[in-house]
């Protein structure tokens, strides 16, 4: 186990019945993924997330939806940071990637926000990039003349198993990154 110390698990996305598995939320669904693999419930209000803790190969782990929308996730997590038992080094932020194609993760130990402002807005509270993240990709075969709608859209009926393949990655991942490190998770997924 690469530490002891307690991990965040962090997935982007937006409140509301509207945001609902839409590809923006894909960082919500893999933490619901996640949660249902290890038999937790995401409730707690906390930090104005919404917050469940339980173990990953003898690690503790908060799975944490921050419930201030994609812009502000950075409050919640600035919040949460500010607390003793909790480190910047052992965080993860799942997040949904235009630019990575559909069904496709990437994992990054650090880096900029490439253009995703629920990165931006991490960035800019924590004042620092370097913290783990798992990228979900939501690039489609086509060209897209709204970013803003279709990133806000549900999934088509024919996409859902790319979507489900890469939440499926997406956990696997998160269990390898707190057994063995980035480094090893980007060797195996990236």
């Amino acid at each position: 186990m690469l530490s002891a110390d307690k991990w965040m698990v962090v997935g982007l996305g937006n409140p509301g019945d509207r945001y609902d598995r839409t590809r923006h939320n894909l960082g919500f669904m893999a933490v619901d993924m996640l949660a249902g693999e290890i038999g937790v419930s995401v409730k707690r209000d906390e930090c104005r997330a919404l917050v469940g803790q339980g173990r990953i190969d003898g690690a503790t782990v908060e799975l944490v939806k921050p419930q201030t929308f994609m812009n502000l996730s950075g409050e919640s997590l600035s919040c949460f940071l500010k607390k003793s038992d909790r480190s910047i080094s052992n965080l993860i932020v799942i997040t949904d990637d235009l630019a990575i194609p559909l069904g496709s993760i990437r994992i990054r130990p650090r880096g900029s926000d490439g253009g995703h402002n629920g990165l931006k807005s991490i960035i800019a509270c924590l004042h620092s990039q370097d913290f783990a993240r798992i990228r979900i990709g939501i690039r489609p075969e086509h060209q897209i003349s709204d970013t803003s709608r279709f990133v806000l859209e549900r999934f088509g009926p024919t996409e859902w198993e790319k979507v489900d393949d890469a939440l499926r990655m997406t956990v696997e991942a998160v269990g390898e990154i707190i057994r063995g490190g980035t480094e090893k998770a980007m060797a195996k997924f990236n």
